[in-house]
């Protein structure tokens, strides 16, 4: 599991990018790059790392799910992710 601090910053940072949406593409919009520069710089997008939502890992991320490969895989054999099931043939 991710450091807690590091968990709360990515929290932090995804308010912020949600608080600053419209105004950056307003500003984009008029071409304002200066305005631009005098937002927070945690209000970029781009600046966001998809994290696990149970435990935070950055790493192994599955976008559809939203759960890193290990908890996908724990979470899918206990039967908690409908429709998904071991493959065997």
């Amino acid at each position: 599991m991710a450091r807690k601090s590091i968990i709360a910053r990515q929290k932090k940072r995804e308010e912020l990018v949600a608080k600053f949406a419209d105004k950056r593409a307003a500003l984009k919009e008029a071409g304002d790059y200066a305005a631009l520069d005098k937002l927070p710089r945690n209000a970029s997008p781009v600046r966001l790392k998809n994290r696990c939502q149970l435990t935070g890992r950055p790493k192994g991320y599955m976008r559809y799910f939203g759960l890193a490969r290990v908890m996908f895989r724990d979470m899918a054999l206990d039967g908690k992710i409908p429709g998904v099931k071991k493959a065997s043939w």
